[in-house]
């Protein structure tokens, strides 16, 4: 979300999505409150700081990662004073292994810690430690939620593709199997336990690593779900996961509402991908959230909460659009 207070976050999340809430997250505050500085507030025995390229590991806990530690108390704190009364699904955010590993340095070479097969060990066994007691701070503050956690891997395609760079920019790191790719995640969403989503808003969506992560939904941005990639949507749509569509258009330009789109436009997206793939019509309204692509914290504050209602309102008016094309 835009903007630096978690108060006021808090109060657009649960009036534009009563339903379905998050802990939103603030990256314009600075380091610390960016995907994988938040996150990294949260790893158990493993500190870090900041460097020109962004984050390292380091030898003691300093101040980057007390700052991120402070915003994540603030975000909670925010969270348990607006919403303790909540008895809806209330979902939380945190980056995931791959993309820390992707995103954080070796304090030595300078190269991600992907490239090192025990630092990944390591840093996987202190995420699913320090998520493990986020979820259960969560369930703590807003007793009466269901707490749902998605991890967020942009990285992820990459990674399974072998195009991280090296410190240099010469080389690339190794592709990681898809088999230890999904019980690294898995490992994190059993540790949770806590209903997991796992979101990539990049292209090459991998429907299959993430189907085998033991993730119950898989969020993803529509506008890059290609062709060849739609019997990976059905396979998982069959499989039984949630399906969080990001159909709503994030970075509308600022200044130009003419150029948003309409929920009737939005859901009438997510309505020809579905149809056009062979699922029925009936899956839409048990598996499918729509959601905006991506994150929000680039919109101004007014087009932040537009996204949110018009996300909300696609899903109101999608079973009339169904009914229409049914005629």
């Amino acid at each position: 979300m835009p903007g630096t207070d978690p108060a006021e976050a808090v109060a657009v999340v649960l009036g534009e999505l009563p339903d379905f809430p998050h802990l939103p997250e603030l990256p314009g505050r600075g380091p610390g409150a960016d995907l994988t500085g938040r996150t990294a507030a949260l790893l158990v025995g493993l500190a870090v700081e900041t460097a020109t390229s962004g984050w390292r590991f380091a030898a003691r806990p300093g101040r980057d990662q007390r700052q991120a530690a402070g915003f994540l108390q603030h975000d909670l704190d925010a969270l348990e004073q607006a919403a303790s009364g909540c008895d809806t699904a209330m979902k939380i955010q945190v980056c995931g292994p791959w993309t820390m590993a992707a995103t954080i340095e070796l304090s030595r070479s300078q190269n991600p810690a992907l490239a090192d097969p025990g630092a990944v060990a390591d840093l996987a066994e202190s995420l699913a430690e320090g998520v493990a007691a986020h979820v259960a701070e969560v369930r703590k503050r807003v007793p009466a939620a269901v707490v749902l956690l998605q991890l967020d891997e942009p990285a992820l395609p990459a990674v399974l593709a072998g195009s991280i760079p090296t410190a240099s920019g010469l080389n690339r790191i190794a592709a990681v199997d898809a088999t230890d790719a999904a019980a690294g995640l898995r490992t994190i969403l059993r540790a949770s336990k806590a209903f997991g989503i796992v979101h990539c808003c990049a292209a090459e969506i991998p429907f299959q690593v993430i189907r085998q992560s033991g993730a119950g939904a898989i969020g993803f941005d529509l506008s890059l779900l290609r062709r060849e990639e739609e019997d990976g949507l059905a396979e998982a749509a069959e499989a039984g996961l949630g399906i969080l569509a990001g159909a709503s258009k994030t970075m509308v330009k600022r200044g130009s509402p003419a150029n948003s789109p309409t929920p009737r436009d939005t859901a009438a997206g997510v309505i020809e991908i579905w149809q056009r793939i062979g699922l029925p019509n009936r899956m839409l309204a048990e598996q499918v959230v729509i959601t905006p692509a991506c994150g929000l914290a680039d919109e101004s504050p007014a087009g932040a909460r537009a996204a949110l209602a018009r996300c909300r309102e696609a899903a109101r008016i999608m079973p009339e659009l169904i009914e229409e094309g049914r005629r």
